[in-house]
């Protein structure tokens, strides 16, 4: 093993896996945190979200106990526990990352880290102490926060971000949520059965813009069911009022709505501002963003970046994935970041999950395909937990019948989408995918019959016509 001094600044998903891996290979370690271990997601992202998304989960479930033959008396909600276990959840996982951290001999220091020269970071701890620390490469993983836009005033205490709502003591009364992208219907799903009156407002033609358009229609669909008012195509030009208790939204079609609360979550901007980068000469592209090559290096020999803060696909397993890629390098092995098969995850009720490409970017790019669907509907164990909202769908090659991408809407989304993953990394067939066999009853066995039905083979679907 190679012994080198790495120091990372930043310990989100990408900051904390490379300074592990690094750490795993024989490196000394520096590993650099302005807040708490875990960055954005474990902190104000992923996992506390995933935590208020499974209470109420619970509660939405509680409330067609009567489906199921179970008889339930007077529910009530507790938000300040709801938000306290949030804060449990994310307080454990805190410590076992500094648990990580000392197994693997990693020293953890607070403070805001700044580039001084291609070799040395300057820590500025609380209290003002400055400590300056060299190492022979260093890892740029700071991520991004949640994007403001300069029509909204975020002093006032109706304007929230994706942040600012994970802290509140009571559910809104209504509420705007700019942005229906993951985000946004996230926390639509939150919201919604606390008994929160919601307004989407969405620039794009559809609700989740870079997700199959099929899943778009379904899911818009299954808000307006539970009366969620989800606006496409449409914009806010600006705010007519901002009250204590309200705030009221003009929309480019003329009309204005008020509600108690809005949510914008609209994206996220890089956070690579007052870290050095100017000053040291780490190139960085016209919004902010670092620039690095596929073994995830700056312009600048011995600097390396990974997640938000370079852009591209900005999700938790991303960033992990590119930071191996840094620490591999950094300690002599010659590994490349891949970003032909990355799942991606929502959250939501169905939860919605997809990896490769869909039927639409298929066509623009001239491959000839084939696609496969099976409706959960025809799924026994579905039909057993009571969750047949949704499809799955499988996009093949015509020519090599290997399976190119996949999109599903349903229960467990998020678990099977990576049997297609698997799929997809291994250049495996849908006829290889249809003669596996998959135990009954399971979901999974959805994923097989969605194989056969691309070779119109599926044996739970009903032939129309």
């Amino acid at each position: 093993m190679m012994k080198k001094k790495v120091i990372v600044m930043g310990s989100g998903p990408g900051g904390y896996v490379s300074a592990i891996r690094a750490a795993q290979m024989g490196a000394e370690v520096a590993l650099i945190e302005k807040d708490r271990a875990g960055g954005t997601c474990n902190n104000i992202g992923c996992i506390p979200t995933k935590t208020l998304l499974n209470s109420v989960e619970i509660l939405s479930k509680i409330k067609k106990a009567e489906d199921y033959g179970i008889e339930v008396g007077d529910v009530n909600v507790n938000i300040t526990e709801m938000m306290a276990r949030k804060e449990r959840v994310v307080a454990g996982l805190q410590k076992s990352l500094n648990n990580l951290f000392k197994s693997n001999k990693i020293r953890f220091l607070k403070g805001k880290a700044r580039l001084i020269d291609p070799t040395t970071v300057e820590v500025e701890k609380e209290g003002g102490e400055k400590e300056s620390i060299s190492a022979d490469d260093i890892i740029i993983a700071t991520g991004s926060d949640p994007a403001k836009i300069p029509i909204f005033d975020f002093d006032q205490p109706t304007v929230m971000t994706s942040t600012d709502a994970l802290y509140l003591k009571e559910a809104p009364r209504s509420i705007i949520i700019l942005g229906a992208g993951a985000i946004g219907c996230e926390f639509a799903g939150i919201f919604n059965p606390l008994g929160t009156e919601i307004t989407m407002v969405e620039m794009m033609p559809q609700m989740l813009p870079t997700e199959d358009r099929r899943i778009a229609i379904q899911l818009k669909r299954i808000f307006n069911k539970r009366d969620i008012r989800v606006l496409t195509g449409t914009k806010i030009e600006g705010i007519s009022r901002y009250e204590q208790d309200s705030i009221t939204a003009k929309l480019d079609n003329g009309e204005e709505i008020t509600a108690e609360k809005i949510l914008v979550s609209i994206g996220r901007k890089p956070n690579s501002s007052q870290i050095g980068l100017d000053e040291v000469g780490v190139k960085t592209d016209k919004r902010g963003y670092i620039k690095v090559n596929e073994k995830m290096e700056t312009n600048l020999e011995g600097i390396y970046a990974i997640g938000d803060v370079i852009g591209g696909i900005m999700l938790a397993h991303v960033a992990s994935a590119e930071g191996i890629v840094a620490a591999e390098n950094i300690m002599g092995h010659e590994s490349k970041m891949d970003y032909g098969v990355i799942p991606s995850c929502i959250f939501t009720s169905p939860e919605i999950a997809s990896v490769g490409i869909n039927p639409a970017q298929a066509k623009e790019k001239n491959i000839d395909t084939i696609v496969g669907r099976f409706n959960f509907l025809g799924s026994s164990k579905a039909q057993a937990m009571g969750e047949t909202e949704g499809f799955i769908q499988l996009v093949v090659d015509k020519n090599s019948d290997k399976i190119l991408g996949g999109q599903i809407m349903g229960a467990h989304a998020t678990d099977l989408i990576h049997e297609i993953a698997l799929a997809a990394k291994a250049g495996i067939t849908a006829e290889e995918i249809g003669s596996t066999v998959h135990a009954h009853p399971t979901l999974s066995e959805a994923i097989r019959e969605c194989a056969e039905n691309a070779h119109g083979r599926a044996i739970h679907l009903i032939k129309m016509g």
